[in-house]
């Protein structure tokens, strides 16, 4: 149960079920595309970690739980020996600056494309319903979207099963908690929302059936972990990778409400619009999950330091995740507590360029 705490601010201390946090920042989970053709966590992720280790917590960014669920060039992977220990040389540099850290866990769904798979599958989704709109980078350049295939009823126990291994990996390198990316249109927020789950099967139709693929991957990290070490994130309001349902309202709260019975770590919800909106209707504020979540919830996208604190003073949020302006502030931290200005913001060309630059060379503030 969250207490409202008339002291709390952004810089305050917090409690999250047993894991001391200095703040309440978080780093936000954000691909960087920095593990190579292999999807190793390496060195250079170390680093990039370690620089932005000040905040309270930090959240890796979304990380492959098997070749299956690869939809993104260069990212890291949690689902062989050698990607496992690369997180655990990673967990322990961060770990000796004192700060936690989680594990995201990414099955990327119909947000890939048969290139992935040296054309001999295409990818996987509740529906087949493709991305519309947009093309996707491949290792043979970009591509338009592929329709996905449909999962048959007998696959998706397979799929849970990768998401509980992946976890157990997560314990092996030593991580504190994992996070489940239930948003931005990847493989569980596809069975989520009406848009991209059209089953007829028990996944599919009501509420309960939708939710039901995130219910059981819940279900199965629990056997692993305990509940108060898995977060989830959602994002309600998104419409990146063609989101956007007409009932996103009732079915997000239906979620949180569901997901509030388990004690989890946390609900990450991207309340922000920094990603575009699906313009449904009225966007989600979280003051409606606190309704029904009572475990700490995390707000994130498109947050200041003034918005962050304004959250945190009115309690409807816990902790605050900041992204973009962690890229280009590696001593975000220091700059917020001492009202620096920030470096200006990293440019997109540099977001997933493979290399040192626009990664770990931006300046701590002299």
């Amino acid at each position: 149960m969250v207490v409202s705490n008339l002291t709390s601010h952004l810089l305050s201390p917090f409690d999250l079920s047993g894991l001391k946090l200095k703040n309440r920042i978080v780093l936000a989970p954000m691909t960087r595309s920095r593990a190579g053709e292999e999807r190793i966590p390496n060195d250079l992720m170390a680093k990039y970690y370690c620089q932005r280790a000040a905040a309270g917590l930090l959240i890796t960014e979304a990380t492959i739980i098997s070749t299956q669920a690869i939809g993104w060039l260069n990212t890291p992977g949690i689902y062989n020996d050698a990607q496992t220990a690369g997180w655990k040389k990673i967990v322990e540099a961060v770990h000796e600056k004192g700060t936690p850290i989680f594990l995201q866990l990414w099955h990327c769904g119909r947000a890939s494309h048969t290139f992935f798979f040296d054309g001999k599958q295409l990818p996987v989704a509740p529906s087949a319903i493709k991305i519309e709109g947009d093309v996707i980078h491949t290792p043979k350049g970009k591509q338009p979207y592929e329709v996905p295939r449909a999962l048959e009823t007998a696959e998706i126990q397979g799929i849970v099963e990768d998401y509980l291994i992946a976890a157990n990996r997560a314990k092996q390198a030593g991580f504190d908690g994992v996070e489940l990316h239930a948003a931005n249109g990847y493989l569980i927020d596809e069975f989520l929302q009406s848009k991209t789950n059209k089953r007829t099967d028990r996944y599919g139709g009501s509420l309960e059936n939708r939710f039901r693929f995130l219910k059981e991957i819940v279900e199965a990290i629990a056997t692993v972990w305990p509940a108060n070490r898995i977060g989830v994130r959602l994002a309600p309001n998104g419409k990146y990778n063609d989101m956007g349902s007409p009932d996103f309202r009732e079915q997000f709260l239906y979620t949180a409400e569901q997901l509030n019975k388990y004690g989890l770590a946390y609900l990450h919800v991207l309340n922000g619009l920094a990603f575009g909106f699906h313009e449904l209707g009225q966007p989600m504020e979280l003051s409606e999950f606190r309704k029904v979540f009572k475990a700490p919830l995390m707000g994130n996208c498109g947050y200041t330091k003034e918005t962050a604190e304004e959250d945190i003073k009115n309690n409807s949020a816990d902790l605050i995740a900041f992204g973009r302006p962690f890229i280009s502030n590696p001593d975000l931290v220091e700059r917020f507590t001492n009202n620096w200005e920030l470096n200006p913001p990293a440019r997109m060309k540099d977001w997933y360029s493979f290399t040192e630059e626009g990664y770990i060379d931006y300046p701590v503030h002299e």
